[in-house]
């Protein structure tokens, strides 16, 4: 998933809702049940039969869309790998992350020159019931619906944003847009040779290609669904998920298991289960049986963190939790390492883990005040801007106040759950300088006078304001004016994420959710045919990065590969685009009446699928 979330992902004013959601936000009901197209009436959202299991998850944003072309962060993931199905996924538990076959029936066949995959999907898998289908009734999905879903994003109509997955890869996709995206004509290197037969021709060896494929982006969807309810579709999701979408608003999303959904019995070993670390979950009451297991899942959307926190320790509205930053000396024992105080590992599940992302700062290089500039010797002096800003930057006291102390801090984009990492790095880029910073305004000529004004966006709520204010502060230290660091707020993330692709602002604030294992996933972020309105958001341009990104992004793992993704990091270190980088330790609760092993990071959300509750028909034991 391109999983680009914002540094902190809360939205203002939103509270726990159950009974019905929130006043003035209308409800639009999704697909429920045979023929007819379930509309569900505004303002109400249906509750649960009486003895139907029911699991309520809990998430700090809600997404923008449902469109899988759309899946650009991880609050979309979350609802795209329960009500879709993609070619792969990676295993529920086994860590570091391992790809599994999901409606692809194996590993593809791939030619000696990893040029060519052929990709067998299961047969007898169909889309939910829906009113776009004929008599209402889901047909089987086919070979041709995953050529039409990828072409999707090819397809300018679409305004997709999970082409750069696929962009100069795929022979033939790129110039299939370019002539029009005419569905009717055949893309050489994207064909479905029967009905449960896929052909992929790349134009160069692609190593994560089977890791796209689990991407929410990736997602399988039906054309007569699309076309049948041209821009409704981003909140009508029709999939072969283990879920479908019955209803939808920015408050809650209430799903129901898939009747239809195919049966096949976990295997914890085959899974990658660990007894050791795992063992105390409760997961050995999922083995043999076919998920899912619960009836109806809710995922609801609760950007104020006492909200959240207060609704989760109620004990009956959700029952899942990231734990808030405010609440960290209240939950945990320790924190190095992190361990729970009796009464909360008494009364819950839980785990601490390094999130599979990173958080940084980047400016954008299209603007000339601090990036490129026609003129070399202004290009020179804003490079000095940007390294002076960043020499400002106090990781520490970010992750102290923001992060509890816990996150990791260290240089570059390489995070620390990908094998490229290097541990050994110079940390000068993360230390903080003021002296320093203030020598190099000095020595370029940059005075308080002709400092250019520095815009910083960000979603509208009071930690984000916190975290400009204390950004605004650090420049302040070495003589940047605080009237020139301004902030501009934004309702949702939705909208600053626009605001990003649209390269309207100097100044990103963001975070990145790997979407596979692999340090390219970041390091594409600064690689220039990526720039805006794709995921360099930076718009970075530097020929010989770019030139070594080429040469590494056809190379299997290994240490000549890791050695150029390494000096990758440091081209951008010390070109002084971002000031990164920091991966946060997420903190974990649950209900002990909740059997599964939450994990909101390589495909956000997957785990759900799994996810079990004591009582109950669906869960009934074997």
């Amino acid at each position: 998933m391109p999983s680009d979330t914002p540094e902190i992902t809360r939205l203002p004013g939103r509270r726990a809702r159950f009974a019905a959601v929130v006043a003035g936000v209308a409800m639009l009901g999704v697909g429920c049940g045979g023929p007819d197209d379930g509309t569900q009436a505004a303002g109400a959202a249906p509750g649960p039969a009486p003895g139907l299991k029911v699991y309520r998850h809990s998430l700090d944003e809600s997404p923008s869309s449902l469109d899988p072309a759309q899946a650009s962060n991880t609050y979309a993931s979350h609802v795209m790998a329960v009500a879709y199905d993609t070619l792969y996924s990676y295993k529920y538990l086994a860590r570091p992350y391992e790809l599994k076959p999901e409606l692809a029936d194996g590993w593809p066949e791939i030619s000696a020159d990893l040029l060519e995959y052929t990709i067998r999907i299961k047969q007898g898998v169909h889309f939910v019931d829906d009113a776009a289908f004929d008599g209402g009734i889901g047909r089987e999905v086919t070979a041709q619906d995953f050529v039409y879903s990828i072409q999707r994003h090819f397809d300018p109509a679409t305004r997709a944003q999970g082409a750069w997955l696929w962009q100069g890869r795929i022979v033939g996709l790129d110039e299939w847009k370019q002539a029009g995206a005419d569905y009717s004509r055949e893309v050489e290197g994207l064909q479905a040779l029967d009905r449960y037969t896929i052909r992929i021709r790349l134009t160069q060896p692609y190593p994560q290609l089977l890791d796209t494929f689990t991407q929410g982006y990736a997602a399988v969807v039906p054309r007569e669904a699309v076309e049948h309810y041209g821009r409704e579709f981003a909140v009508r999701p029709v999939g072969s998920g283990p879920f479908r979408v019955v209803s939808y608003d920015t408050a809650l999303i209430v799903l129901e298991r898939n009747p239809k959904y195919r049966k096949e019995p976990v295997d914890l070993a085959a899974e990658g289960y660990d007894p050791a670390t795992q063992g105390q979950y409760g997961l050995e009451r999922i083995a043999g049986r076919s998920p899912p297991f619960v009836d109806r899942l809710e995922i609801h959307f609760i950007g104020e963190t006492a909200a959240r926190w207060n609704s989760f320790t109620k004990d009956n509205e959700i029952q899942y939790i990231t734990v808030p930053n405010e609440q960290l000396d209240r939950v945990l024992a320790t924190r190095h390492p992190v361990t729970f105080k009796r009464e909360f590992a008494d009364r819950y599940f839980g785990y601490a883990g390094l999130e599979a992302g990173v958080i940084f700062q980047s400016f954008n290089m299209s603007f000339p005040e601090f990036g490129y500039n026609p003129d070399p010797a202004r290009e020179r002096r804003n490079k000095a801007l940007r390294c002076a800003v960043n020499k400002a930057y106090d990781f520490e006291a970010r992750n102290e106040s923001f992060y509890g102390g816990i996150a990791a801090v260290y240089p570059g984009i390489i995070p620390p759950v990908v094998p490229e990492f290097d541990p050994d790095m110079s940390r000068e880029s993360v230390t903080r300088d003021v002296e320093g910073a203030r020598r190099l305004l000095r020595e370029n000529g940059w005075t308080a006078e002709n400092l250019p004004v520095l815009t910083y966006g960000a979603s509208a709520n009071v930690l984000n304001r916190l975290m400009y204010e204390q950004f605004r502060a650090w420049l302040s230290e070495i003589g940047y004016p605080r009237e020139k660091v301004v902030l501009k707020q934004y309702a949702t993330f939705g909208d600053i994420s626009r605001a990003w692709k649209e390269n309207s602002l100097p100044w990103i604030a963001k975070a990145w959710g790997l979407d596979y294992p692999d340090a390219e996933n970041t390091l594409q972020l600064f690689y220039g045919p990526n720039s805006s309105p794709g995921s360099n958001d930076s718009n970075y341009r530097n020929p010989q990065y770019d030139e070594l990104f080429r040469q590494a992004k056809v190379m299997l793992p290994s240490p000549e590969r890791t050695a150029i993704y390494r000096r990758l990091n440091q081209m951008v270190i010390d070109d002084c685009v971002a000031a990164m980088g920091i991966s946060r330790t997420r903190v974990h609760l649950w209900h002990k009446d909740v059997i599964a092993y939450p994990d909101r990071e390589i495909v956000g959300g997957s785990f759900l699928k799994y996810v079990d509750v004591a009582g109950g028909p669906a869960g009934t034991e074997p």
